[in-house]
């Protein structure tokens, strides 16, 4: 058969072919030709090792994917390259600004009903405080402590910082704050005294130490605090971090606005030596975003998310799991993608390109001890290479007034961002919740958070799709999460990063804001977040308890060296509300 075959094969005719067939099929081998030398020329991007990382790292490769025993396994569905480009692109609006900010001002002065200190300062009824955490979390409790002195009709003590914590900052409150500048710009709203009166070198009345509860409202303190005060009439309130109701009435929110945003200055030191840093990133280019890095070995470990590390990521976060015994058995995809986890460096780079800046913008770097070092922060740095940080930006000898005290540090970094053109956060944490407060009070500056839920699942999915499409859901997802005004419901959230009480419109902005403000409502609501009635990206809130301590609690920089010296913690005072691991728990996490 297979000779018979061959014999017919040979007699087939030769058909003629048309000279159109032939030019079309010469047209063919051109295209393939020129697909081809495209396909093996160098693009314009970033460097390559970005997808190569992805596909080891993060399961988002285009042919390779991690198995669930940590192996990798390839992929029979082939798909195209993801690849991020060195330019922002063009993009609609303002990347360093919002067009509606001019319509909007702080407002914190006082109502005519809100009396004078004089008039209701109560004579030999003193408050003491004693703060807790990193500087953020101090902050806080400072802010806090003066409504609570208002409250109780009470002289205000200088709140006494936390310097018992394990990471060894003793400064006290006249050594990171304008102690003078503080107690006179709030003459008229609290008495403050810098100590309790002496005779000799004993306090004449020792304090009487305990705790209220977390979000203790005016009414907890009348009927907890007020009558241990008059009987004792000096009270120290400890472990003094959110022990204050967020909703509050209108006075005494705007109390907190003004020592927040205008009480509380740094030392005429570290104000300086921050706005040097500030005017050393300004004379780099017109405009710098200051990044508030969250990616902690402690703080990923408490926050149980997992980042596609393999076996050796679980042993090492695992063994430092381990030493918070009260934690909960953690579900790793279910916090990312319920939006609780940090982002990592890399998709904070693929976040900002998508937004449209580009490898030529400056970078401020704040943060702490990164989880991996070089090697994770590799990615970010290919993206954005003009990378800075205070230590890059000032000589050893400049900083070693600073250096040996952590919450000096940290108020350098927290003067930069606050100064920077844009601030940028991968965290929900202490010190992006205040700074986000703080820039929309002077003018909602550009303040990007990320929009953890979408962009979890858009990740996940990043290798299957251009960048175009990649660039275009991260612009949608992240409307309502630029620091544009309204962008969260009043009320929600903290206080501290949504201080609308503080916040007055003008008569255009009334009428501008909302009908641009609820367009985009109709739309986003649908198309981003799936959920009528809700603001655009509005950002959900977690309600934490004692019992269920949140990552975002700890603060970069500040986090207590797990080791052996945790066992010789003590704890001060019996807190009914808190169960004693708990209090152990706060005397090592920090904001």
């Amino acid at each position: 058969m297979a000779p018979h075959r061959r014999r017919h094969h040979d007699r087939c005719p030769i058909l003629a072919v048309p000279a159109t067939s032939f030019l079309a099929a010469a047209a063919l081998v051109v295209i393939l030709v020129l697909a081809l030398l495209s396909f093996l020329a160098p693009p314009l991007m970033d460097p390559p090792f970005l997808s190569h990382r992805r596909s080891h790292r993060h399961r988002k490769s285009s042919n390779l994917t991690l198995g669930d025993s940590g192996g990798i396994r390839r992929s029979t569905v082939p798909v195209e390259i993801f690849r991020a480009p060195r330019g922002g692109g063009s993009v609609k609006g303002d990347l360093w600004g919002s067009k509606l900010s001019k319509h909007y001002r702080g407002c914190s002065n006082a109502s005519s009903k809100f009396l004078a200190a004089k008039a209701i300062t109560v004579p030999d009824r003193y408050l003491v405080i004693a703060t807790s955490g990193g500087l953020n979390q101090q902050r806080t409790g400072i802010v806090d402590s003066v409504v609570a002195a208002r409250i109780l009709n009470a002289t205000l003590v200088v709140p006494k910082l936390d310097e018992r914590s394990f990471w060894k900052d003793a400064s006290n409150f006249a050594e990171i704050f304008d102690v003078d500048r503080f107690i006179s710009f709030l003459s008229k709203d609290v008495k403050i005294v810098k100590e309790l009166s002496k005779k000799g070198r004993k306090v004449v009345r020792t304090p009487y130490n305990m705790r209220v509860p977390r979000k203790c409202t005016p009414r907890c303190y009348q009927n907890r605090v007020l009558p241990v005060l008059l009987k004792k009439h000096v009270v120290q309130l400890s472990k003094f971090d959110y022990r204050l109701a967020n909703k509050l009435e209108t006075d005494l929110q705007k109390l907190r606005c003004r020592v927040n945003y205008h009480a509380l200055r740094f030392t005429k030191s570290i104000q300086e030596m921050g706005e040097m840093l500030i005017r050393k990133m300004k004379a780099k280019g017109k405009h710098f975003i200051a990044l508030h890095l969250r990616f902690e070995p402690d703080m990923l470990a408490f926050s149980g998310c997992y980042y596609g590390g393999g076996e050796r990521e679980r042993r090492e976060l695992g063994a430092i799991r381990k030493r918070w015994k009260t934690l909960h058995t953690s579900n790793p995809d279910k916090e990312r993608r319920h939006g609780k986890c940090p982002l990592t460096p890399e998709e904070v780079g693929l976040m900002l390109r998508a937004l449209g800046f580009g490898s030529e913008v400056h970078i401020y770097v704040a943060s702490g001890e990164i989880y991996g070092g070089e090697e994770t922060l590799a990615p970010l740095k290919a993206l954005f290479p003009h990378f800075h940080s205070k230590e890059t930006l000032a000589s050893k000898e400049e900083l070693a007034p600073f250096s040996s005290f952590s919450s000096r540090m940290a108020a350098l970094d927290f003067i930069v961002c606050d100064g920077s053109d844009a601030f940028v956060t991968n965290n929900n944490g202490n010190m992006a919740r205040i700074l986000a407060g703080r820039r929309r009070y002077f003018g909602h500056k550009r303040t990007i958070r990320p929009n953890g839920k979408k962009l979890y699942s858009l990740f996940q999915r990043r290798a299957n799709m251009s960048w175009e499409e990649f660039a275009s859901k991260v612009r949608a997802y992240q409307k309502g999460f630029m620091g544009e005004p309204k962008e969260i419901r009043p009320g929600r959230g903290e206080f501290h990063e949504n201080p609308t009480s503080c916040i007055c419109e003008n008569a255009e902005a009334k009428t501008v804001a909302d009908s641009d403000f609820h367009s985009q409502t109709k739309v986003g609501s649908q198309s981003v977040n799936g959920n009528l009635g809700m603001h655009v990206g509005e950002p959900t809130y977690y309600n934490y308890t004692d019992e269920d301590l949140d990552w975002s609690d700890l603060d970069y920089g500040e986090v207590a060296p797990l080791g052996k010296n945790i066992v010789n913690a003590t704890i001060v005072d019996y807190d009914l509300f808190v169960r004693p691991e708990d209090s152990l728990l706060e005397e090592i996490i920090s904001d």
